[in-house]
C-alpha cells in the first residue's frame, strides 16, 4: 500500500513498511524512510508507484482550470475529495485527487485553507482585489525590467530624473525605482553614487557631497523670501575713522575698529559691532529666517548665509557709509596700558576702510610695528592697538595659568582655500600673525566685557564657557548665565560680535542693547527675560546645527583637497607623522592614515606615494616612499596642535583666535572649542576611509 501524505507543508508519497496503531513506517522514492501518523495521511492508493503518483498529480494540476474549480467550490468549506468527485463527475482516481489538492494548496488567492485537505473559496470581491493586486505587481515587475535595462545602458529612465536624490540619500526601499536601481547597480558591480554620476542623475562630485546636507537642512532651497526693509531707529553719528579687518572673500562685516587720541596720554578705542538687532525684532520674518539656520554655514568657494544678502547689505559694515553699530568704547592710559573707563552705545559709525588680509600681512608685521617701518592705512592707529592688545594677551595668559591650564601656543599653519571656476588655490599661513591676534584679541575683550554686563544687569545671554574639577578634560558648553572660560583666561565669554552670521550674536545683541537702553529695569524689558525657556531652546538648536553645519564644512574641505590632488597631478607628496599611523601632507591640510606604518615620532617629516583617490567616498590610499628626517620642535608642535584639532581641539586654541578674529577664510566651525589635549584620542576616527579631517581653520 502507498500513501500520499503532507510532511513540514509540503506534499510526499511513499510505500508503507509497517504500521503500528495510528503510525505507518513509509519509504520513500528517494529510499529516505520516515513516520507518519495518520492524521497527516491524505490518500491511501495501491497503483501507480508514488514517484509516479507525484508526476501524473503535477500533470493534473497543470491543466485544471482554477476559474472553474473556484465556480464549482461554492461558498462553504468542503474537503478536496468532495470537490473531486464534483470537479470530475466520477470518483477521481488517486493522481487526480492529489493533481486537485496541489492546485488547491497552490493557490491561497482562490482558496483558503482551513486544515489538512480543507479549503474555502475565496469571496468574490477578496478575489477581485488579490487578482488585481497580482496583475499590479506583474506591472511593477516589468517596469523594473525596463527601468533596469535602461540603467544599464547607462540611460535615465525619465520617471526617475526628478527623484534622484531621494533614491540616493533618503530612499523608500519598496518603490519599483529603487528596486531597479539596486538590481542594476549589482548587476553593474558598482554603487548608486557612482552609477547616477555616469549617467548624469547627479551632475558632479560636488553636487554628491552637498545634496544630502542640503535635503536635510534646506529641503525647500537656500533662497530667501522677499522680506520688508528693516527700520532702523534714529542714531547720532559717531565722531570716528573707523576701519575693519578681514579676509579679501569677506561679505559680512560684523567688526571694525577706530582709535582716537585724547589728552594726558589717553586714547579711546571703539570696537564696533554690525547692529541688525536694531531692525530684527524677536519673531519678524526675518528672525523666524535668522533662527531656522542659526548660523552662515561655509565651504570652500561658496557659503549658506544666515541672512538674505539685501538684509546684511544694510547692516555690513562696508567703507564709505555710516553704518548702523553697536560700540564698545574704552579709554586706555598709554602710560601703562590699563583700562581708565568703558561705554556701550548704539550709533550710526562712518566706515573709512576695509582692510584685507590679503594686502596688508606682509607688511603688517611684528617687526614693522615695533620699529615703525613699513607705509600702511591706518598704520598709527593700528600701531597703539598692537600695544594695547599684547598687555591683554598678557593678562589672559596669567589668568589662563591660574586655571593650571598651559600657554596658547600660535606657531600652528592655516591653510586658506580659494575656488574659482572650478579652481581651488590653498594657501598655508602662520596663525598668529599681528593682524590676526588684533582683532582676536578684541572680539575676546569686547565679548567679555558685554557678557559682564549683562551678568551684572542680571540680564540672561548665551555664554561660552569651559572648565571643571582638575585633572578632568573640559570641555567647551553653552550657558544662559555667566561662567569662566578657562581656556581663553576670562571670567566669562558671551558671543556677541558676530550678529550678522550668528544667531546666538543677534540673541545676545538685543540683551546688550537692553542694558544699553533700560540700565537697572533690562531684566524687565529685555527681549528674552531670566529663566525664558525659549532661550535654553536656541541653545539647544545651535549646539545640533553647529556639529552638522562643521561635518558638512569639513566633508567639503576635503572634497576640495583631493580636487587639489587632481589638479596638480600630485603623486609624490610630503607629509608629516601626527600619530602613529595618521600624517597629514606638507601642502594641504589632507589627512591620511597608512595602516601598519612603521612607528614613527610626531612631527617627523616623510615623502608619501599617492596610489589613488576617490572623489566619491574621499578615501585615499598612499605608501611610505622615504623618511625625509627627524622630527623638529617646530613639526613636532604642529603635530600635537593638528592632531587635536581632529578629536576635537585643545587648550592651546583660544575661541576668539580660531572664531571671532573673523580675519581667515572660513574652514571649520568647531575651532573655538578650546579643551584640555586629547592625544590618546584616534584622529582618524573622525574622517572617511582610510584618511582623516582636514585641518581647521576659523569661521568667516
Amino acid at each position: 500500500m502507498n500513501l500520499f501524505f503532507e510532511e513540514s507543508g509540503d506534499f510526499k508519497a511513499g510505500t508503507v513498511l509497517s504500521q503500528q496503531g495510528e503510525a505507518w513506517q513509509v519509504e520513500m522514492p528517494s529510499g529516505k524512510r520516515t513516520k507518519v501518523r495518520a492524521r497527516d495521511v491524505l490518500l491511501q492508493f495501491e497503483t501507480p508507484s508514488p514517484e509516479q503518483l507525484l508526476q501524473d498529480a503535477r500533470a493534473v494540476a497543470d491543466q485544471i482550470d482554477l476559474d472553474f474549480v473556484w465556480e464549482v467550490a461554492g461558498q462553504d468549506e468542503f474537503a478536496f475529495g468532495d470537490l473531486g468527485t464534483e470537479y470530475f463527475g466520477q470518483n477521481p482516481a488517486a493522481h487526480e485527487s492529489a493533481g486537485l489538492l496541489l492546485k488547491l494548496h497552490g493557490s491561497p488567492i482562490y482558496f483558503y485553507r482551513k486544515g489538512r485537505g480543507r479549503y474555502k473559496a475565496a469571496p468574490e470581491s477578496s478575489l477581485k482585489a488579490a487578482l488585481a493586486g497580482v496583475e499590479k505587481k506583474k506591472q511593477q515587475a516589468l517596469l523594473q525590467a525596463s527601468y533596469v535595462d535602461e540603467l544599464k545602458a547607462h540611460r535615465l529612465p525619465e520617471p526617475m530624473r526628478a527623484m534622484v536624490r531621494q533614491l540616493l540619500f533618503r530612499p523608500d526601499k519598496n518603490t519599483v525605482e529603487y528596486k531597479a536601481l539596486e538590481t542594476a547597480c549589482a548587476e553593474l558591480q558598482t554603487t548608486a553614487p557612482r552609477l547616477m554620476l555616469q549617467i548624469g542623475g547627479i551632475a558632479s562630485t560636488i553636487d554628491l557631497h552637498c545634496a544630502p546636507f542640503l535635503m536635510e537642512h534646506f529641503p525647500r532651497g537656500t533662497g530667501f523670501p522677499a522680506l520688508p526693509k528693516p527700520q532702523i531707529p534714529r542714531l547720532e553719528r559717531a565722531d570716528v575713522r573707523a576701519f575693519s579687518i578681514d579676509d579679501v572673500t569677506t561679505t559680512e562685516i560684523d567688526d571694525a575698529f577706530s582709535v582716537t587720541i585724547l589728552t594726558d596720554g589717553l586714547i579711546r578705542v571703539g570696537i564696533h559691532i554690525a547692529a541688525p538687532a536694531l531692525g530684527i525684532k524677536r519673531g519678524d520674518a526675518a528672525d523666524e529666517l535668522a533662527r531656522q539656520r542659526l548660523s552662515t554655514i561655509y565651504m570652500p568657494g561658496d557659503k549658506i548665509t544666515m541672512l538674505p544678502d539685501e538684509l546684511v547689505e544694510c547692516f555690513t559694515l562696508a567703507a564709505g557709509r555710516d553704518c548702523p553699530a553697536v560700540s564698545l568704547y574704552v579709554v586706555v592710559d598709554t602710560a601703562d596700558w590699563s583700562v581708565s573707563s568703558m561705554e556701550t552705545r548704539a550709533e550710526l559709525v562712518p566706515m573709512a576702510s576695509n582692510l584685507r588680509h590679503n594686502d596688508l600681512d606682509d607688511v603688517v608685521t611684528e617687526e614693522n610695528l615695533a620699529s615703525g617701518e613699513g607705509d600702511y592705512p591706518h598704520k598709527q592707529e593700528l600701531s597703539l592697538l598692537w600695544q594695547w592688545i599684547q598687555v591683554l594677551e598678557r593678562g589672559r595668559m596669567a589668568k589662563r595659568e591660574s586655571f593650571g591650564l598651559k600657554p596658547e601656543q600660535n606657531n600652528r599653519i592655516d591653510f586658506n582655500f580659494y575656488v574659482e571656476n572650478d579652481i581651488v588655490t590653498v594657501q598655508r599661513r602662520r596663525r598668529g600673525a599681528p593682524l590676526d591676534k588684533l582683532v582676536a584679541e578684541l572680539m575676546i575683550f569686547a565679548n567679555s566685557s558685554w557678557g559682564r554686563m549683562m551678568h551684572d544687569h542680571g540680564v540672561p545671554g548665551i555664554y561660552r564657557s569651559q572648565g571643571g574639577g582638575w585633572g578632568t578634560r573640559m570641555q567647551v558648553r553653552m550657558l544662559t548665565h555667566a561662567a569662566p572660560h578657562q581656556g581663553l583666561g576670562v571670567d566669562q565669554y558671551a558671543w556677541s560680535t558676530s550678529p550678522l552670521r550668528r544667531y546666538t550674536d543677534l540673541v545676545n545683541q538685543w540683551q546688550i542693547l537692553a542694558c544699553v537702553e533700560h540700565g537697572v529695569t533690562a531684566p524687565l524689558v529685555a527681549t528674552f527675560k531670566p529663566k525664558d525657556a525659549d532661550l535654553f531652546a536656541i541653545v539647544s538648536a545651535f549646539d545640533a546645527a553647529y556639529v552638522a553645519y562643521n561635518e558638512f564644512q569639513s566633508t567639503m574641505e576635503r572634497y576640495w583637497c583631493l580636487r587639489w590632488l587632481q589638479q596638480e597631478n600630485a603623486r609624490q607628496v610630503d607629509a608629516v607623522v601626527l600619530k602613529e599611523e595618521i600624517l597629514r601632507l606638507s601642502d594641504i591640510p589632507l589627512m591620511i592614515k597608512l595602516p601598519g606604518m612603521t612607528p614613527l615620532a610626531r612631527g617627523t617629516p616623510v615623502r608619501l606615494d599617492l596610489l589613488r583617490w576617490d572623489e566619491v567616498d574621499l578615501s585615499v590610499e598612499a605608501r611610505l616612499l622615504e623618511v625625509a628626517g627627524s622630527a623638529s620642535d617646530d613639526l613636532m608642535t604642529d603635530a600635537d596642535a593638528e592632531l587635536d584639532d581632529a578629536a576635537m581641539l585643545t587648550d592651546q586654541e583660544s575661541d576668539a583666535a580660531q572664531d571671532e578674529a573673523a580675519t581667515l577664510p572660513p574652514m571649520d566651525l568647531a575651532q573655538d572649542e578650546a579643551q584640555e589635549p586629547g592625544g590618546d584620542e584616534d584622529a582618524a576616527a573622525h574622517l572617511p576611509p582610510a584618511t582623516s579631517a582636514a585641518d581647521a581653520q576659523p569661521a568667516q
